[in-house]
């Protein structure tokens, strides 16, 4: 993949290094102030700073050009500097003086002026045989400029030191802000030594696998990663795309006869696998039963074999959660040995012996098993550390008021509060932050998406938050509504103490099913003792792109206060939303056609009515334009996926021959700088630093060498993509394919991104009726339930 730089891009810009010798350089006829004023100068863009170094420079000149050419103007100042000079000298002349002295004085003033004059003419001929100083009125960076100019016509430095050296520091130095250390993306991988790179090139090539796997593999192998492969070649299994049977032929080729499917190296290799695409399904560990079944699937002779090679290398841990659920078999009396020869039912002290409980046995991985018991000491700490003092809810009170009442009543008595309810919903944490910052609290929130950022910050600005709008925009020092990400990360938010916590004491999360385990971990870490925690968030949608159900789960534990919001969306999609959520799809009245159903009986049609919509019905009878109109769809691939519904609206709404690697400026694109989030933008231009994105109104620029990774087109969308965001309309696609993709939480998301209009293109018939009716959510294995109620009992439903 090749990007081609825009026409923009390849001009020479002014004071760039290629740009300089050629423009810059004078020749022998070349004044400094001309010189000064140049489109080589560093300064050219800076616009009056360089506009003064030329007129400086040209105002020296003028001066100097006057003095040495005789002009009428030269001639009349010297002459009567001359004459006022041998007044002094000669003295005035006295009251008894006669006439004809005093005109022989005059004569003879007259001729020592004329001689004075001479002898300057004569002076100034004997300076211009020597070498002219030009230039010596020039001051800043003109004179620097000069100087280098005249340090390479002499020879005393060679050209190329001078234009690619470092650049003049500017004549106005501001003090460069204080900047937060950026955390490396999970999505990209850590730039590796070239001498590495190509040590790892070579065994790949050797074992017949694409060399272009290099970079990733040594990065995610690090040091030594070449003789790491070598010894066992299954740790390629390690690098994000390649599979088992691929590893498989890699090994084939390193190690011949030696290699085969009961070797113990690869039976570690695939079970950390299993475990790593697990996680990438949602799970935050597995049941041994079933990661010995996936083995067996992977021809893996002795599955018990492989896992305990995993856990004694360290690659797995294992786990015994105790079962407590409904229905489970009653614990039976646990004996011991020494009971059973005794026939007694206790020790030798009468104590009692602990009843048998029944485990389940989970392995996993150690990332996401201390995120998990990491998140559970943290929220643990929020609802022990908020003070007990008395009286201390009474000054929440007065704000309690309207369908925030009781959402500000749970959050004065507690640390931990859980919210839900939908978009209207979003209405009742405003009004909690802007009771909270009345009584002199710090608060942050943070949300989602930095769509969701904007629409909460305007929500806050109407409940009496007069900054939010700016923090929305990002930069306001006392920002209080970010992005999840971006508060975390530090580009946003109160910022942290010195022993790292956030400068908060109410933290308010909206969306907060979209927290997957490891964020949601670090967020409960950087919480100060005394703060508090709100998680707020519609149930309904689809559950985190990462692993783990942070929100599902705790609302199960019941460990804290449930608040659930009766404000319902309005509208006749918030209508039909709100049936899909308790299994319903109802069919609403949408007199000013809020909601529209398309039947279609092909993929092909489907893509056609598709850019119809998007294109011209949605804009004339709805007066909704093409860019603020979202599609989206169940999946990437497919005959109606966004690969192709993108071709298609592109070739529609942003034609071009995509020479930037398939993009051309003005393309809606959705940017994953890390797996699982995804930012929308526009693209703006391409060069050789990369493909320039605007995102969220931020610059992004995408090095050629990720755009492939983390850029795709973003007229269609997969709900995954689209939550958290809200157009003012939105085309579903459901082509006759995606039956089996479809569940009650992907129609819930996908028909929730709609504001105002909703377009529903229908292939799939009585395939999404039952899946509203029928098809939850797809369990995930988790273990924060039982590691939360073992630190905080539950309270009574």
């Amino acid at each position: 993949m090749t990007t081609e730089p825009s026409a923009a891009a390849e001009e020479a810009e002014p004071g760039t290094p290629d740009a300089g010798p050629e423009s810059g350089t004078p020749g022998a006829g070349d004044q400094p102030g001309t010189e000064a004023g140049g489109g080589a100068s560093p300064d050219a863009g800076e616009g009056d700073a360089g506009e003064g170094h030329a007129a400086e420079g040209d105002a020296a000149d003028a001066a100097e050009g006057s003095g040495s050419s005789g002009s009428p103007g030269g001639e009349a100042t010297e002459t009567a500097a001359g004459t006022e000079t041998a007044a002094e000298a000669t003295g005035s002349p006295g009251e008894g003086v006669a006439e004809g002295a005093v005109q022989l004085s005059e004569a003879e003033a007259e001729l020592a002026a004329q001689r004075e004059l001479r002898e300057r003419i004569e002076r100034r001929k004997a300076e211009k045989e020597g070498p002219v100083l030009a230039g010596t009125a020039l001051s800043g960076k003109a004179a620097d400029l000069l100087a280098a100019i005249r340090a390479v016509e002499s020879g005393e430095k060679p050209s190329a030191s001078v234009f690619s050296g470092p650049e003049p520091t500017p004549r106005r130095v501001a003090q460069e802000p204080a900047r937060r250390p950026q955390p490396v993306p999970s999505g990209a991988p850590a730039s590796m030594a070239s001498e590495s790179v190509e040590a790892v090139r070579a065994v790949l090539v050797r074992g017949g696998a694409p060399e272009t796997l290099a970079p990733q593999t040594a990065a995610t192998l690090g040091e030594g990663a070449d003789g790491q492969l070598r010894e066992d070649p299954w740790q390629l299994l390690r690098v994000a795309g390649v599979r088992p049977e691929q590893a498989d032929g890699f090994a084939r080729a390193l190690l011949g006869a030696e290699c085969g499917p009961d070797d113990e190296r690869r039976g570690r290799a695939v079970t950390v696998w299993l475990l790593e695409q697990a996680a990438v399904a949602g799970h935050t560990a597995l049941e041994a039963a079933a990661l010995h079944a996936a083995l067996a699937q992977r021809s893996v002779p002795d599955p018990d074999a492989a896992v305990q090679s995993a856990l004694a290398e360290g690659d797995a841990l294992v786990f015994q959660d105790a079962l407590d659920e409904p229905g489970s078999t009653p614990p039976a009396p646990r004996r011991s040995e020494e009971d059973d020869t005794q026939g007694g039912a206790g020790g030798e002290d009468g104590e009692e012996v602990e009843e048998a409980r029944p485990v389940r046995v989970l392995i996993g991985l150690e990332r996401y098993a201390l995120a998990e018991e990491s998140l559970a000491d943290g929220l643990a700490r929020v609802v022990n550390s908020l003070p007990k003092e008395d009286g201390a809810a009474a000054a929440w009170e007065p704000a309690a008021t309207g369908s925030a009442a009781g959402l500000i009543r749970a959050v004065a008595g507690h640390g931990l509060v859980l919210h839900t309810g939908g978009e209207a919903s979003r209405a009742e944490p405003a009004a909690l932050v802007a009771a909270a910052r009345s009584l002199g609290l710090r608060v942050c929130a943070a949300a989602h998406h930095p769509d969701g950022r904007r629409r909460f910050a305007e929500l806050l600005a109407g409940a009496g938050g007069q900054e939010a709008r700016a923090a929305s925009e990002g930069g306001h020092p006392d920002a209080v509504v970010v992005t999840v990400a971006g508060l975390l990360s530090g580009e946003e938010g109160p910022g942290r103490d010195r022993d790292g916590m956030l400068r908060t004491d109410l933290l308010v999360v909206l969306d907060a099913p979209q927290l997957d385990i490891e964020n949601a971990a670090m967020l409960a870490e950087s919480l100060p003792d005394g703060a508090r925690l709100v998680l707020s968030g519609d149930p309904g949608v689809l559950w985190s792109a990462g692993p783990g159900r942070v929100f599902a789960d705790l609302l199960a534990a019941r460990v804290c206060p449930q608040i659930a919001s009766r404000t319902p969306d309005p509208g006749p999609v918030g209508e039909l939303v709100s049936g899909i959520g308790i299994g319903e799809l109802n069919q609403v009245e949408a007199p000013g056609k809020e909601v529209v159903i398309i039947p279609v009986r092909d993929a092909g049609e489907a893509i056609h009515r598709t850019v119809q919509l998007v294109a011209d019905s949605v804009p004339r009878a709805i007066g909704i334009p093409a860019e603020q109109t979202q599609v989206i769809t169940p999946g990437h691939g497919g005959a109606a996926g966004t690969r192709v519904l993108n071709a298609a609206l592109k070739e529609r709404l942003n034609p071009g021959p995509g020479r930037f690697g398939g993009f051309d400026p003005g393309d809606r694109i959705a940017y994953s700088a890390a797996p699982g989030r995804s930012v929308l933008g526009q693209v703006v231009k391409a060069d050789a630093a990369g493909l320039h994105l605007e995102c969220a109104g931020a610059p992004v620029v995408v090095p050629k060498e990720r755009v492939e990774q983390t850029v795709r087109h973003g007229w269609a969308l997969t709900a995954h993509q689209a939550v958290g965001v809200r157009w003012p309309a939105a085309v579903v696609v459901l082509p006759g394919d995606a039956a089996q993709a479809l569940s009650r939480p992907w129609v819930y998301t996908a028909f929730g991104r709609a504001d105002r209009h909703l377009s529903v293109v229908h292939g799939v018939e009585q395939a999404l009726p039952h899946a509203v009716a029928e098809i939850p959510a797809k369990p995930r294995t988790t273990r924060l339930p039982s590691l939360i109620t073992a630190q905080i009992p539950p309270t009574p439903a």
